[in-house]
């Protein structure tokens, strides 16, 4: 199975900002219900939302997008593809692509994206191991890095 997963979105007219394109600030809403539809998926042993027992949860260490296209609304179905990128100790990275259809073809790539989510103890707030289970499912989806087209350097704001 590919490790990368297409996710439909369907846009809503009121997506829409004064310039007459999807305002940049509803795509982090894309990659969020996106990324809840995946870690919802059913796995042998559970989807990964059901392997966190109930004293963890994933919060977003960090987001980056990278704005290539304008979104313009349709009543035809975009796309958020995504996936995997890296695996750590207490967090995963993933990564996306917003085009503005579902099929490959002829679609345009509106928008690549990467978040950190980690895995957090309630009790403590502080980070936690992901457990083999977990780590399991996310390997399973994992991909090449998001080729943005010019990568963060350290140090710079």
């Amino acid at each position: 199975m590919s490790p990368v997963h297409t996710i439909p979105l369907h846009l809503r007219f009121g997506d829409e900002d004064s310039y007459g394109h999807v305002n940049n600030v509803r795509y982090f809403q894309f990659l969020e219900d996106a990324r809840v539809h995946l870690m919802s998926q059913p796995q042998a042993g559970g989807s990964f939302m059901e392997v966190i027992d109930p004293d963890h949860y994933t919060l977003v260490g960090r987001q980056e997008i990278e704005y290539r296209a304008p979104l313009n609304f349709s009543i035809v179905p975009a796309a958020v593809d995504l996936w995997i990128t890296a695996v750590g100790v207490s967090s995963f990275d993933l990564g996306y692509a917003v085009r503005d259809r579902l099929e490959v073809e002829n679609s345009t790539t509106s928008a690549i994206a990467a978040t950190t989510m980690v895995l957090v103890s309630r009790s403590t707030g502080r980070p936690v191991r992901l457990s083999v289970a977990q780590k399991g499912i996310l390997q399973s989806w994992q991909g090449p890095p998001v080729p943005f087209r010019r990568a963060r350097q350290a140090g710079v704001a």
